[in-house]
């Protein structure tokens, strides 16, 4: 009732319209719409073009992947939407610090291919739980991975990138929130579903092209708009919203708002909380998270996997120039609405009482553009929204049908996995949208927050338990699954509490425990880590060490071990059947299953399979890339992705040198604004 009342004198103090009616207009949506064909056109090209009716073709984009596409999937898959508003967001609502995030990547992708990955070609696998089933032996680690990397995906990654993509395009086309997000993941599930890896890789390198060209034209106009950074860093310091009460703190700039490190106790993130609490998350999220090391797995050989490191870390300096400072110019340009400090207020900007700071980019976007580049940069936020969320269903779906159903049904033909894996994603599209309303309830300001907070409890664990894995031959499963458990349970606590008791506003008291109110989540980070470690090392050297098959080729320093001829693969249920007749001895056990059950299927049912089928269901069969037409013919092995480990020698010394060149640039960005 008091909405319909307060709505009137809104219309009247014109400064407080958020978006005024000027959307999208007849140029704009038509630039949106040609943009959608160009990329179902990609998609259905490189659908026909590669293979999917193999596991290895639909998951892995049949391994032969050049760089480029690599590096800029790579990129693509990590900067969503969310990055656009949530970077942004936080850039106008407290400087530059949130570019630790993205300078801190650039690092450990380049440790992803120059370090992990070797491991994980000479072991030969294909999602991260299975590295671990085979370093360590068992089920109980990579079962409780599986779960953990699913979890992390639908509640993390999903639910960020469409609130933000939400906040875009409902604002920007007035329509109805559910009706643009529907839409959205029905084109994004259309072709992660019907092309596979493939598909997913070849539109992300052409929206990276569309993203970077967007986004880059917009930086060009903010700066444009207040005289360069030297107006910037003038002006920040003076962007407060003119409906501030003056006894109060809430809504003035940081003084430090320049400035990446910043006190260690006081302030938003602290130095050391940055370079050693936020490395491990970070390390989780570049070298052992299924949707970033599945693009370099398929890559053509080790070189081109470096190369497109490589390429994804030049583009990791981006960020800063393209997101942050826009989002700081925004402040200064839209104080009043942007930099809001009255709840009250506030709420009528963008129904948010904790803070408006998230609507930066977007009204960046509306206020600044031309017609017809408003319709690129809009296409630019659904490029990067469909871009990561098609990376996480298509690898959700690969830990799904390789990790857990392949557990339950080891029997489970190709086919049926194929089946399966697409199923998932469907699933996976009803839990999102579902899962909407959560996410527009909670407080738009604090999303961001509670996404890094997120990762500071759950993913510290697993990282040093890959840490360990790779580099240290005496951790066995029992080290690993106790270090883990224990981590995780604690992390468990702190995000519980976190969520209980929910950070104050500025203007309230902060009546939370001290360690949630004093125990910074990065400095949380820290512990975690070192607890899981101290236990984890504990609990191995009291137990026996693990058997020499579950350390050759597995870690750092036995990588080069000669292949040894083993009967079977270490693992806590054996295979179902015997070996195929072809030996290949460093297949790994869910290859040898799917090239067995194979073999069995195309003998059993090739005749019956061919035989009157309706148009319908060939039809689905072929949009799940399981068609009969090779049924009669030997079944495709499923071969190793990465073979060897060797590099042409030229090739290696520039990439090695490209390296170097990378490191001391991101070095220099570092002091720079440190």
């Amino acid at each position: 009732m008091e909405s319909s009342t307060s709505s009137p004198p809104l219309t009247q103090s014109d400064p407080l319209e958020v978006f005024p009616r000027r959307t999208l207009e007849a140029g704009d949506i038509a630039v949106l719409i040609l943009y959608f064909l160009f990329v179902l056109a990609v998609g259905l090209w490189s659908t026909v073009k590669t293979t999917r009716d193999t596991v290895k073709g639909y998951f892995l984009a049949g391994g032969n992947m050049q760089w480029w596409p690599v590096g800029a999937s790579l990129f693509a898959s990590n900067v969503g939407s969310g990055h656009f508003v949530g970077l942004a967001g936080s850039g106008a609502a407290a400087g530059l610090s949130v570019t630790a995030y993205e300078l801190n990547g650039l690092f450990f992708v380049l440790m992803l291919s120059w370090i992990f990955l070797p491991i994980y070609i000479t072991g030969q696998v294909t999602t991260m739980p299975e590295y671990l089933r085979k370093r360590f032996g068992g089920n109980r680690i990579p079962i409780i991975l599986a779960v953990l990397y699913l979890f992390i995906y639908i509640f993390t990654k999903i639910s960020v990138d469409m609130y933000a993509g939400a906040i875009f395009i409902q604002q920007s086309l007035h329509v109805n929130l559910y009706l643009a997000i529907v839409g959205l993941l029905a084109v994004t599930a259309l072709y992660t579903i019907a092309g596979g890896l493939a598909a997913v890789i070849y539109t992300d390198a052409l929206q990276t092209l569309i993203m970077l060209i967007g986004a880059l034209i917009l930086m060009g106009y903010s700066f444009a708009a207040v005289g360069g950074l030297e107006g910037l860093e003038e002006k920040y310091f003076l962007a407060m919203a003119s409906n501030r009460s003056e006894n109060s703190s809430c809504g003035l700039p940081r003084e430090d708002a320049f400035h990446i490190f910043r006190d260690p106790v006081t302030s938003d993130l602290p130095w050391p909380g940055i370079l050693f609490g936020m490395s491990i998350p970070s390390l989780w999220y570049w070298c052992t998270d299924q949707v970033i090391v599945q693009r370099t797995l398929a890559a053509k050989n080790l070189s081109h996997a470096k190369g497109g490191s490589l390429l994804a870390a030049y583009l990791k300096v981006l960020p800063l120039f393209i997101m942050v400072f826009p989002g700081m110019v925004s402040r200064v340009l839209f104080p009043d609405e942007v930099a809001c400090a009255d709840p009250e207020i506030c709420r009528k900007v963008c129904s948010n009482p904790a803070g408006c700071s998230d609507i930066a980019y977007p009204k960046l976007v509306l206020e600044l553009l031309p017609t017809g580049l408003r319709g690129l940069m809009m296409a630019v936020m659904v490029a990067a929204l469909t871009s990561s969320l098609t990376s996480i269903f298509n690898s959700a779906s690969t830990i799904f049908t390789m990790d857990l159903w392949n557990h339950l049904r080891p029997r489970a033909s190709e086919k049926e996995l194929m089946i399966v894996g697409r199923v998932f994603v469907l699933l996976l599209v009803l839990v999102s949208i579902l899962w909407i309303p959560v996410v527009q309830a909670s407080q738009g300001g604090q999303l961001f927050i509670y996404i890094q907070s997120i990762s500071s409890y759950l993913q510290p664990p697993v990282a040093v338990v890959f840490i360990m894995g790779c580099f240290w031959k005496r951790a066995n499963e029992k080290g690993a699954f106790f270090g883990l458990v224990l981590g995780l349970l604690l992390g468990l606590v702190r995000l519980i509490l976190d969520f209980i008791y929910a950070q104050p506003r500025c203007d309230q008291l902060d009546e939370r425990p001290a360690v949630v109110k004093d125990v910074h989540y990065l400095y949380f980070s820290m512990i975690l880590s070192s607890v899981t470690l101290i236990t984890a090392c504990a609990v191995s050297w009291l137990t026996e060490p693990p058997s020499k098959e579950m350390v050759s080729r597995l870690t750092w320093s036995t990588r080069h071990d000669p292949v040894v001829q083993k009967e079977q693969v270490p693992s806590a249920t054996p295979p179902p059947l015997t070996l195929s007749q072809n030996g290949t001895p460093e297949a790994s056990s869910t290859n040898i299953q799917f090239e067995m059950v194979q073999e069995n299927m195309s003998k059993t049912h090739s005749c019956d399979t061919t035989t009157k089928q309706s148009k319908v269901v060939k039809a689905v069969l072929w949009l799940c890339g399981v068609e009969n037409k090779g049924k009669e013919q030997a079944p495709s092995r499923v071969d190793p992705i990465i073979v060897s480990l060797e590099e042409n020698p030229l090739v290696k010394t520039l990439l090695d040198l490209n390296l170097i060149i990378c490191i001391s640039c991101a070095i220099f960005l570092w002091g720079y604004f440190a």
